[in-house]
């Protein structure tokens, strides 16, 4: 489901336009990118968490060419699955 899909569903089961459900869909998903610049972790109970992992730098190889390539240090989002999501997508 993409982000168009997702507003359009809301819509769909709301009385609210989609210019409203957009903004505030856009308002959330803004909130959580700002919580995991300042490294907080995002809590969604049911869901999940979003955290964000630090990677160190490192040297790796092209596959193509064999060539070493040094890859810098970043920092990647993270999703954990809730125990109630995992459930309810195995049926449990």
């Amino acid at each position: 489901m993409t982000k168009s899909q997702l507003v359009d569903a809301v819509t769909d089961s709301t009385n609210y336009s989609r210019k409203v459900v957009e903004a505030v869909v856009n308002t959330i998903f803004d909130g959580m990118i700002d919580a995991m610049k300042s490294n907080k972790r995002v809590e969604v109970r049911g869901f999940g968490n979003f955290t964000v992992r630090s990677y160190r730098s490192y040297t790796g190889r092209n596959p193509k060419t064999g060539q070493q390539v040094d890859v810098p240090s970043k920092r990647m989002p993270f999703f954990k699955v809730g125990k109630e999501l995992r459930a309810r997508i195995n049926g449990d």
